[in-house]
């Protein structure tokens, strides 16, 4: 477990400028739906939810398989989109952008962590979290110095040249978390990140949470796991692709 303090700093990347005052939702989905086919087989994941999450926010999103977590994970991430419904991120409706300003908001405004990290594993930890900069076309030289100031942030500043293979659960999740950073997103959003860790590793990540959560980041965390969901500061429920409960975390 690292037990040094980590510094978070640096601002979240502000929504789209120029378009008035900075909205105060972070997330809002309206009558959201999303039915899957195949075929004549039709399956609805979501069936018409309403859901707000303000800037700042640390919401967990709890429920068991086949709830609709991940398909809400996946529509907030604008990697899928509604059959039903609107979605406004800071205060943008997602239904108005075209697949270039889609992937530009998958880019910059929102940073993705996963269960199983998703590191190539050739590379060094500093690699692996300048890739995204590099599809933004972010000259070399700051590619680096970005990268390790992300990793020095999440406390592995003595790590930069290791590669995944090198690291413990707790700290490629970290890498992963730092690569998530670099960007400076608006929006954290966090799919199962403790799934593939132990429990010391678990504590470690969710701590990091925490301090980004202090530090000003709206956090969406995707779980099936209470002891997980406890950390956030608001539990939203779903189970069957409807929203059960939606209450403030008071653990």
């Amino acid at each position: 477990m690292v037990n040094n303090t980590i510094e978070i700093s640096g601002e979240p990347r502000r929504a789209r400028s120029g378009r008035g005052p900075e909205p105060r939702h972070a997330i809002e989905l309206i009558g959201a739906g999303k039915t899957y086919r195949s075929g004549s087989i039709e399956f609805e994941a979501l069936k018409g939810i309403d859901l707000t999450i303000d800037v700042g926010e640390y919401v967990a999103v709890m429920g068991p398989s086949g709830s609709g977590k991940s398909t809400i994970m996946n529509i907030l991430g604008c990697l899928d989109t509604l059959t039903k419904g609107e979605y406004h991120l800071g205060g943008d409706d997602v239904d108005d952008l075209d697949e270039i300003e889609l992937a530009a908001i998958r880019n910059e405004q929102i940073g993705f962590v996963f269960q199983g990290f998703n590191l190539m594993p050739a590379l060094s930890a500093w690699r692996n979290v300048e890739v995204g900069m590099m599809y933004a076309r972010v000259p070399k030289e700051e590619r680096k110095v970005r990268a390790q100031r992300a990793l020095e942030r999440v406390g592995l500043g003595n790590r930069l040249e290791n590669r995944p293979g090198e690291l413990s659960g707790g700290q490629q999740q970290r890498v992963a978390v730092a690569r998530a950073l670099v960007g400076e997103p608006t929006i954290i959003l966090a799919d199962e990140p403790t799934g593939n860790l132990d429990s010391v590793s678990t504590a470690d990540v969710l701590s990091l949470f925490d301090e980004l959560h202090e530090a000003g980041r709206t956090i969406v965390l995707i779980t099936h796991e209470l002891e997980v969901a406890q950390r956030a500061r608001r539990i939203v429920w779903v189970r069957d692709g409807e929203i059960l409960r939606d209450e403030v975390n008071a653990a």
